[in-house]
């Protein structure tokens, strides 16, 4: 009788493992093909909503909806690959243009599980858009538009309020207590800037004419 060597099924082992690597390396390439179309999109998104091109930022993000839909499809089963970073950046641009644009608009923040997104892409994203909101504001300042200043700075102070209170380690959530100082001084910057610019305005406004 043959005597079963011990190493005899070694070979299907590695079969299975080398079929599961092959799948692993098709998913990521497709995966980080994705991610960077997504990233060119978001961030065309946010210009085209500095610009005032609301419409054309609204069809952007309508294209980044299909992205992470297929990218979530195309990483079903593979959760190493939907953690990792280029994955965790991808998510967090799209949450920071579609965050952006809404508050922009004027409209609710949308939630997480509408925008296809991990809880530690969102509240990084959310913390990134407060820098985008700072710039619309000063853009606005800019065309003396004081209409949405205030209430501009309000939804980054409510922004600020709900990242300081994520108080988990940073292998949880991607780095958030550096992104929340981030806004932290953001936010105060922005509050002295508009308030001086403010008083100059009440100060004008009450000065004699002629």
């Amino acid at each position: 009788m043959e005597k079963v060597k011990a190493t005899d099924n070694l070979e299907t082992i590695a079969e299975e493992i080398r079929s599961c690597f092959s799948s692993k390396e098709i998913a990521r390439e497709k995966a980080l093909r994705l991610c960077r179309e997504l990233i060119r999109i978001s961030s065309n998104a946010i210009r085209a909503a500095h610009r005032q091109e609301k419409e054309n930022a609204k069809e952007l993000l309508d294209s980044g909806h299909k992205l992470i839909s297929e990218l979530n499809n195309i990483l079903e089963g593979h959760n190493d690959l939907f953690y990792s970073g280029f994955v965790h950046d991808a998510q967090k641009e799209f949450a920071e243009a579609s965050i952006t644009l809404a508050l922009i608009n004027g409209e609710a923040v949308p939630e997480p599980g509408a925008l296809r997104v991990g809880y530690a892409a969102y509240l990084n994203g959310l913390g990134e858009a407060v820098g985008e909101l700072r710039r619309y504001l000063l853009d606005s300042l800019r065309r003396d538009d004081f209409s949405r200043c205030e209430e501009l700075l309000v939804n980054m102070d409510d922004i600020y309020a709900v990242l300081v209170t994520m108080d988990f380690p940073d292998a949880m959530t991607y780095g958030l207590r550096r992104t929340t100082e981030v806004v932290r001084g953001i936010l105060e910057k922005t509050r002295g800037e508009l308030t001086l610019v403010l008083k100059q305005k009440e100060l004008e406004q009450k000065l004699p004419r002629g």
